[in-house]
């Protein structure tokens, strides 16, 4: 059990006392009106439920001190996201954690009623109030609601709010916007290009969506790593998934680990750009060789696409160009510029969103032509 005290100053302070001895008492403010409680304690967590005429916030506290949580005994259980024991560390994680608390009071609700990991974040004080009032704000609309069961849409959703936006953005115009570039690259070849103007279509509207999903800043909900994983894996555990997205308090990330995201992001959208082109380009040999079948005089204007050396360097120009320019737009552009501007602007902001996003996506299929026929994978036809 455990007892209350109010004062009778606007602010109400409640102070919280274990009957075991080696607890200490902690206190913190709430502001209401002629507030009357009952509450029971458990031993690592409390739920306090304070019942007033039209406010009844339900507060998540723990006893004890050191950004970690006590069991029963006053035994230090698993707390975290601190840096091993530094005082820094320690005070961004137990502000993190009083934050998402006071959050959790506002709202009337317990971590209990939470998914576990975004529960487990709070508790480790690795994830901070606002996140936490993002999560209810997503939670208003049914579609984000069932999105946030899903845990890759969940972290990036709580870093921003218009990721799927984005991911409509990238998916909508894309094939607009790279068929007008192939149009202006190719200019009087275009009709004797089809082909190759088809396989590239494809190829770019299966890249779309895995250029919006890897390279988005991402709020990370991940478990800890077990005891035995390797070195290599420790390391990019540790990566964000952007090399320029904005780190939450309490956490900070070096210039290797930033060089980490990009390698690893890299690799990723070499195995995405590789498999995007198997398909586009066989799909594109397909219909090549069943025009040919049909009609006899197109069989000498076209030839068979490449699949393997188109396939390899789509995957090297996604690793490299693809990839920079995405962390750079959704790290830097997006999340360092224009959301820090437009903030309360959603509409303003989503438009900005719109026309960097096409005229990335613009220049990025200008960019693959003149890169194909650099390499000889297609050359201008006479």
């Amino acid at each position: 059990m455990a007892t209350a005290s109010f004062s009778n100053l606007p602010t109400r302070v409640l102070s919280l006392q274990s009957l075991n001895h080696r607890h200490r008492q902690q206190s913190f403010g709430i502001t209401t009106r002629r507030v009357t409680c009952s509450f029971v304690t458990p031993s690592s967590l409390g739920l306090t439920s304070f019942s007033n005429r039209g406010f009844r916030p339900t507060v998540v506290f723990s006893t004890g001190n050191g950004g970690g949580f006590h069991d029963g005994t006053g035994g230090r259980g698993g707390g975290g996201g601190g840096g091993g024991g530094d005082d820094g560390d320690d005070d961004a994680a137990s502000r993190n954690r009083n934050e998402a608390i006071l959050v959790l009071a506002e709202v009337g609700r317990s971590l209990e009623s939470l998914p576990k990991d975004l529960a487990a974040a709070i508790q480790a004080g690795r994830v901070p109030g606002s996140i936490v009032k993002r999560y209810f704000e997503l939670e208003q609309s049914p579609i984000m609601r069932w999105l946030l069961n899903f845990g890759g849409f969940k972290e990036r959703l709580l870093a921003d709010d218009l990721f799927l936006v984005k991911v409509a953005i990238e998916c909508g115009v894309g094939i607009f916007t790279k068929s007008a570039a192939e149009l202006e690259r190719r200019r009087e070849n275009f009709t004797k290009e089809l082909d190759f103007v088809f396989a590239d279509v494809v190829m770019a509207i299966i890249a779309d969506f895995m250029l919006v999903w890897l390279p988005a800043p991402t709020v990370s909900l991940r478990p800890p790593l077990a005891v035995s994983a390797g070195p290599i894996a420790k390391f990019f555990y540790g990566c964000p998934d952007n090399a320029f997205q904005v780190a939450l308090a309490g956490t900070s990330y070096s210039l290797l680990q930033r060089t980490g995201a990009i390698v690893r992001n890299g690799a990723k959208l070499f195995v995405v750009g590789t498999s995007a082109s198997l398909i586009g380009v066989g799909i594109t040999n397909a219909l090549i060789n069943l025009r040919k079948a049909v009609d006899k005089s197109f069989a000498g204007e076209a030839e068979d696409v490449p699949i393997l050396s188109t396939s390899i360097a789509y995957g090297v120009y996604m690793a490299v160009s693809s990839n920079l320019r995405y962390q750079v737009l959704a790290g830097i552009i997006e999340q360092r510029i224009l959301e820090p501007m437009l903030h309360q602007q959603k509409l303003v902001l989503g438009v900005t969103s719109f026309a960097v996003r096409t005229g990335n996506t613009f220049l990025g299929s200008l960019m693959w032509v003149d890169y194909a026929r650099w390499v000889g994978i297609q050359k201008i036809r006479e």
